[in-house]
């Protein structure tokens, strides 16, 4: 599996869950990815995510990754504000999945009618910080020792990216 070409982006299915939760999982264990230390239920994932904008990035009938938006707040004004999650199995980093799911993700959150999304990133996470510049989003500031993983004091990198759709500069 190394070409990119045969790469698919489709909707997530429940189906799919066991590979996503595997992906997040070693995902969680990066230490650089979350502050979630377990792997949720499906049944806490999906609650915790928007029903739509939800990808799995696909070859030969192996789940290499996915994305999906959660809402940012339940009130109605940030009804077109989500955050961004990607994750991509350890096997395949490297290897552009990241770019086409992003791509995919703003392609689809437009569709919605989002205005806004936003991301969190630990300064360690490079490779997201990359991702996320090169798909347009803009580094809006830093949230200093915002929270603890292991006992170790984390900060977070905020990311957000303004819809060309919808005409917000």
């Amino acid at each position: 599996m190394s070409a990119k070409s045969n790469i698919s982006i489709r909707p997530m299915e429940t189906s799919d869950w066991k590979a996503v939760a595997d992906i997040y999982t070693k995902g969680i264990a990066t230490g650089y990815a979350t502050f979630e230390k377990t792997t949720p239920s499906y049944e806490s994932w999906n609650a915790a995510h928007l029903n739509t904008c939800r990808l799995i990035a696909e070859q030969d009938n192996a789940i290499l990754g996915w994305a999906a938006l959660s809402p940012v707040s339940s009130r109605c004004v940030y009804g077109g504000v989500a955050e961004v999650s990607i994750y991509i199995d350890a096997n395949f980093r490297g290897m552009g999945i990241g770019k086409l799911l992003m791509h995919a993700l703003i392609n689809a959150s437009e569709k919605e009618a989002l205005w806004t999304l936003q991301s969190g990133i630990f300064p360690e996470n490079t490779s997201s910080i990359k991702l996320h510049e090169n798909s347009g989003f803009r580094y809006i500031g830093k949230r200093e020792h915002i929270g603890k993983l292991d006992g170790v004091w984390k900060d977070n990198l905020l990311y957000e990216r303004r819809s060309k759709i919808i005409g917000i500069d």
